[in-house]
């Protein structure tokens, strides 16, 4: 039986309690009966019913035609008019309000529901049609793909937003369009070949291209990377009448694609420099032992009385040269990230300022140099010595560009750096810098030396007229302070270098003035232990420290230093290399003060970086003296170790 509810609308009563009596024998549910249009909207409001039979004619200011109108509007109930009209003018008024039927009376039962079952059926496929196109919408809506339709002569149907946003066409505009016109799609190898997916889907059934070769070209004239996919439409009988083709916009493929290789490069040029720095600190290691030896022996022969004076100036020379190879192999563990520096906070505005005329004479007269510094503290943690060097290596490699004259401009700024620049620049997180900026006007240089400037020993410039060290050691300082550089030029329009160092709000630190130290005698009387492996090295340091008045035990390694200990109830000092086989420096000052309470130690290296000395052992601060070493500087920081009492 049937369950539908119904809404009668009627103002003769007789009439309306009359198909009230039938219908509900017929088993239909009534919801009300309405004599007005007013009182159907407001019953139609309240019980919401499946069906309205409307009379046309009807007292008050609403007729039924306005009033089914109305309905239709506000809830999209089906109407049915049950009238004794059928002129034209009324069909015509009633036709307008899309009625489900229309009954002149006087009608039979079986009429009444027929037009009423028909009416209901209708309604509810409609609705089932509805909210099929609904779905249908808002799937196309939500899609993350341009979806587009055809008829069977290959003209526009359907567009979504996406394929509207990708082509460039509203959907209004591109609808009885050929799709050749909206979907432009061309060869980026063969701009010439047209590509027709339509075509491809009604000849072949399905057609998928999804390489980096297609463009589309859209109503604007760009170009889009896109790749398709397009169907062909078939009818019951199984005859094509249309194509659906759907477009992916490869755009963000392409730049992730594009991302990803520049990070892969970056890698690879970050891991070829860290191998290289590697093999430079491993060298610049074996030749500072021999350096020390070098110098240590050639000072002690130069302040010896007897030393015949034609000797003395050969000495001299053989000592300048040991120097220019010791100033060689400070760059080499600067790149390497293995000079142990003396970072503090520092202004990197002053550290500019206060080398501007030093650069000045540098560069010379043809040169304009121009500085522009961020307005507040540009503060940063590193080794001022080492930032001098960079922006002097800077600027002589600008000089050096510009053989003609130029311009040298040298600028800070403080900068968040965010998510979007780290993604491009593998090197760096995100976070608050200092950039420091040095930019020339010279020569520029090619792809592929800009890819290795910053190696060790390489170089453009002619025999002898530069070591291949000067950028490589840029590098090195800036990646020891944590930092990241990259450089930017182009052939004849000049190179720029930005360095990012991290920005701190750490309050700065003064220098020690040197000048104001009180200074000792270096010389005593105090026990130390010195464990050297390298041997040269081990001889010329007993030597050097015995002729200053010391005792001294020397031993090769830690196994030989810890017998020593424990058979020598009073050593003071502990004079340790860092790298030994075995048991290196560091820990062998960890066992022995755990032992020993009080005794200080002092560690000699031919390279280590901070995170070998500053790093895991007892104190936060430790003495240091970097090879190769001068008799004076080693008898005078063993001096200051034993004399400060905070090395305890």
């Amino acid at each position: 039986m049937p369950e539908n509810r119904l809404l009668i609308v009627e103002d003769e009563i007789i009439i309306a309690r009359e198909l009230e009596v039938r219908l509900s024998r017929m088993g239909y549910i009534i919801t009300g009966t309405a004599a007005t249009g007013r009182q159907a909207l407001d019953l139609a409001e309240q019980t919401s019913p499946d069906l309205v039979l409307m009379d046309i004619v009807l007292r008050g200011d609403m007729d039924g035609v306005a009033t089914a109108a109305e309905i239709r509007r506000r809830w999209g109930i089906p109407v049915i008019y049950v009238t004794a009209y059928a002129d034209s003018d009324t069909l015509n008024r009633a036709k307008v309000t899309s009625p489900y039927g229309y009954i002149v009376k006087p009608f039979s039962e079986r009429e009444l529901r027929a037009n009423i079952e028909m009416a209901l059926y209708k309604h509810a496929a409609e609705t089932r049609q509805r909210n099929v196109e609904r779905w249908f919408a808002a799937s196309m809506q939500g899609i993350a793909d341009g979806v587009t339709a055809t008829d069977s002569r290959t003209t526009m149907t359907f567009l979504n937003p996406v394929a509207e946003s990708i082509t460039g066409w509203r959907r209004e505009e591109a609808v009885g369009h050929r799709s050749a016109d909206v979907l432009h799609l061309v060869s980026r190898s063969a701009p010439d070949r047209i590509i027709d997916p339509v075509g491809e889907a009604l000849r072949d059934g399905l057609a998928v291209e999804m390489s980096h070769d297609i463009m589309l070209i859209n109503r604007r004239g760009e170009e889009i990377p896109v790749g398709y996919s397009a169907a062909c439409l078939r009818d019951e009988s199984g005859n094509a009448n249309g194509a659906v083709v759907v477009i992916r916009d490869l755009r963000e493929r392409h730049r992730t694609e594009e991302l990803l290789r520049r990070t892969q490069e970056q890698l690879l040029q970050s891991q070829k420099m860290e191998a290289v720095g590697r093999l430079a600190g491993g060298v610049a290691h074996d030749f500072n032992n021999l350096l020390t030896i070098i110098q240590g022996y050639g000072d002690i022969l130069l302040n010896n009385p007897r030393m015949e004076l034609d000797s003395r100036g050969h000495l001299q020379e053989i000592l300048r040269a040991a120097d220019r190879a010791a100033a060689l192999t400070r760059q080499l563990l600067i790149f390497s990230r293995k000079q142990v520096g003396e970072p503090r906070v520092l202004n990197l505005n002053e550290i500019v300022a206060d080398t501007e005329k030093m650069l000045q004479r540098l560069i010379g007269e043809d040169i304009v140099l121009s500085t522009a510094l961020n307005a507040s503290p540009a503060s940063v943690r590193a080794d001022p010595g080492h930032i001098e060097q960079v922006i002097v290596n800077l600027a002589v490699n600008a000089r050096d560009a510009m053989p003609s004259g130029g311009r040298l401009t040298i600028e800070t700024a403080t900068l968040d750096l965010d998510s979007t620049f780290a993604a491009d620049h593998a090197e760096v997180e995100a976070g608050r810098y200092v950039m420091l900026a040095v930019s020339d006007t010279g020569h520029g240089m090619t792809p592929d030396v800009r890819e290795r400037i910053f190696e060790p020993f390489f170089t453009t410039k002619g025999p002898g007229k530069g070591t291949g060290l000067g950028l490589a050691t840029v590098y090195g300082i800036v990646k020891q302070s944590g930092g990241s550089v990259f450089v930017y030029s182009e052939l004849d329009h000049g190179t720029t270098f930005k360095l990012y160092l991290p920005l701190t709000d750490e309050p700065g630190t003064l220098r020690i003035n040197e000048a104001g130290r009180a200074r000792t005698t270096p010389a005593g009387t105090e026990t130390i232990l010195l464990v050297e492996d390298e041997a040269a090295v081990r001889k010329l340091s007993l030597e050097i420290l015995r002729a200053s008045g010391y005792r001294v035990l020397a031993a090769q390694d830690a196994q030989a230093a810890m017998a020593i200990v424990a058979e020598t109830p009073q050593i003071q000092l502990l004079v340790t290399d860092v790298v030994m086989p075995g048991m290196g420096g560091r820990a062998l000052a960890e066992r022995l003060t755990a032992q020993r309470p009080g005794l200080k130690v002092l560690y000699l290296s031919g390279y280590t970086d901070d995170a070998v000395i500053r790093h895991g052992v007892l104190r936060e601060r430790v003495a240091f003296l970097q090879k190769p070493f001068t008799p004076h500087s080693l008898t005078m920081k063993v001096r200051e170790v034993l004399d400060n009492p905070l090395a305890d």
